[in-house]
């Protein structure tokens, strides 16, 4: 399938990154993996083209998912994004509609409602003005 729709997952919980890749696979969905903002930044660098999506947990160390997107907003690269969190604060919310991102996802993350939310994000119908 050479038109095949690459989607990056960046998350530091190997558990959950296996689960959400797995679960992408499954949705016909290529993936790169991220376990860190340099990865994901190395990725975006190297496959910038076949990068239709990403998916960015919230919470990381070092830097966090935010430090992330801007990162991406500072070199005005426009993917969209969707938050992938365990956190329930307001916060996150707030901060999202700083940047393109289509939802905010909660973990543990349900397979139909992650493809759905990618399946938008891709289409651009999902996309936050």
């Amino acid at each position: 399938m050479p038109d095949q729709s690459y989607i990056l997952v960046i998350e530091d919980n190997d558990f959950v990154r296996m689960q959400i890749v797995k679960f992408l696979q499954d949705g016909g969905y290529g993936v790169y993996e991220a376990t860190n903002v340099e990865q994901a930044v190395d990725a975006i660098r190297n496959h910038k083209e076949s990068i239709r999506c990403m998916l960015v947990d919230v919470r990381m160390e070092p830097a966090d998912g935010f430090d992330f997107l801007n990162k991406m907003q500072a070199e005005n690269i426009s993917i969209p994004a969707i938050l992938v969190t365990g956190d329930q604060n307001s916060d996150v919310l707030s901060k999202a509609s700083n940047f393109k991102v289509v939802s905010v996802l909660m973990k543990p993350v349900n397979k139909d409602r992650l493809l759905q939310m990618v399946a938008r994000a891709i289409s651009g119908s999902g996309a936050a003005s």
